[in-house]
């Protein structure tokens, strides 16, 4: 890549008194919630996908707005013409098989005999009655629906991406933004607070309408672009509907590191390990995260575990997004192809329409999906890949792995691809470069680690899965012979 580029964008490091001015005046022209004390937990970093956003970037612990400003142009003459982002959906509940598994856990507590009502060590009353007295306010029929905070999530977020690219999410640009969602709930949801953000930084003051009167909406379902794996029969005969497709993450949860845990669970709740298993362990530690996540609450919950729990049982959720989303099988992340070719085909749009001094005609295009619609893409794209595979068995090797669910697809966790054009380029070539952010963070190129990309370099870089992967070829299942020799 010729100098110039490499050096063609930086990163602001604006001392912190500047800061402070930029993110009051924000606050002061914003309609913004009043900023609270955030409320922490030591196993926050462990959530896995049911991770918040803010502990991924801790600066928006100060404030929702409180952007770290993403990368610059250094020469005037490079604009930004186009951003896609990949959005996975805001906050959201826990879904009905995890409040069944909690109730479950819950009802264990309750029923302990009045002998198990033991007190601490320090003679307090034991964690144990104390859990089983704590509110269980799920409900079955919040199943995985977007809550208020995932619906804040999505507006800030749309605030924060104005911000940074101003012309491109201009009102005078809003019909021409593209939104596409999944049909799930919870991302129609997510997208239609983030038009109500754009709506409140274009009308500031004025109540937003209903989405479908909006001059920028409202979002098209597209299951098949969004939800790609539902789509694909080897996916889901290989794995999603394949009992052994997950061995490792079975076999880790009666590994030696899950059942310490177990005994320690039982015996800091007074009940008998025979009553506990690994998937009420594991719920019983998201809900620390959903307390936390949903109501800003550290509840009794998050004292049954430690840093040393945490990190095993982010260890277990990370194996089945591994095997399940990542480089587990092949096929996880082929089934997104159709995904990655659909940027790429809006970008090539751009660039052609550019050097056509044409306008482009999809400046912004945002796509509302999952934690499972972004690490296929990303593991497609080389992203997140360790040395080894992640097993049942090697969790001590990796501690210092790369895939962590929780630091790449926390909730509202977001890819975006940004189109530049430079008028002053010294060749064709340099004229249309790429960028890439990962959670409004520069994302290194897979293969280069620099900021920046030449487009044409970014294409050939990835034309093996532009030119060769053909979902229909991807995702069909073997012909199984059924020809008998016998006349």
């Amino acid at each position: 890549m010729p100098c110039g580029a490499c050096n063609f964008l930086r990163v602001s490091s604006a001392p912190a008194a500047v800061l402070a001015v930029a993110l009051l005046s924000s606050l002061s022209r914003s309609s913004l919630l009043e900023p609270k004390e955030p409320v922490v937990s030591a196993l926050s970093p462990y959530f896995g996908t049911k991770t918040r956003y803010e502990d991924v970037n801790p600066g928006l612990l100060l404030g929702p707005e409180a952007s770290r400003r993403a990368p610059e142009p250094l020469e005037e003459t490079c604009t930004p013409v186009q951003v896609i982002a990949l959005i996975r959906h805001g906050t959201r509940y826990p879904t009905a098989k995890q409040i069944r598994k909690l109730r479950q856990l819950h009802g264990l507590l309750q029923a302990r005999g009045p002998g198990e009502e033991r007190a601490d060590a320090a003679g307090g009353r034991n964690l144990g009655a104390a859990l089983a007295s704590w509110p269980l306010w799920y409900a079955d029929w919040m199943d995985g629906q977007l809550v208020e905070k995932g619906r804040e999530d999505m507006r800030q977020l749309a605030l924060r991406l104005v911000s940074l690219f101003p012309a491109l999410f201009s009102r005078e640009n809003c019909g021409r933004l593209q939104l596409v969602t999944s049909s799930k709930h919870r991302c129609v949801e997510s997208a239609a607070a983030f038009l109500k953000g754009l709506w409140q930084h274009h009308h500031p003051g004025m109540p937003p309408p209903d989405v479908a009167d909006m001059e920028c909406g409202p979002p098209r379902i597209n299951d098949k672009l969004m939800r790609f794996f539902d789509h694909c029969e080897k996916f889901l005969t290989e794995v999603e509907r394949n009992d052994t497709a997950l061995y490792h993450v079975e076999a880790f949860k009666t590994g030696p590191e899950m059942q310490n845990i177990l005994k320690k669970v039982a015996a800091t709740l007074q009940v008998p390990v025979s009553n506990l298993n690994a998937d009420l362990i594991q719920v019983a530690f998201f809900t620390c995260s959903f307390d936390l996540a949903i109501k800003g609450v550290k509840s009794p919950w998050c004292d049954v575990f430690d840093t040393d729990d945490a990190r095993v049982l982010e260890y277990l959720n990370d194996l089945k997004q591994y095997w399940k989303r990542g480089y587990g099988y092949t096929i996880n992340s082929r089934s997104s192809c159709t995904l990655f070719q659909d940027i790429f085909q809006h970008l090539d749009k751009a660039v052609e329409q550019k050097k056509r001094s044409q306008p482009v005609t999809s400046p912004v295009i945002l796509q509302f999906g999952h934690a499972e619609t972004l690490l296929p893409l990303l593991s497609l794209m080389g992203y997140f890949k360790d040395k080894e595979p992640l097993t049942a068995y090697n969790y001590k090797e990796q501690m210092h792995r790369k895939f962590r669910s929780g630091h790449i697809v926390p909730y509202a966790s977001n890819l975006i691809f940004v189109l530049y054009h430079c008028k002053n380029a010294k060749t064709p070539k340099e004229e249309f470069q790429v960028q890439m952010l990962l959670n409004e963070k520069v994302l290194p190129l897979a293969h280069s680690q620099e900021t920046v990309s030449l487009y044409d370099d970014l294409k050939n870089h990835y034309k093996d899965i532009l030119q060769s992967c053909h979902t229909s070829e991807e995702c069909e299942l073997p012909k199984v012979n059924n020809t008998s020799d016998e006349l």
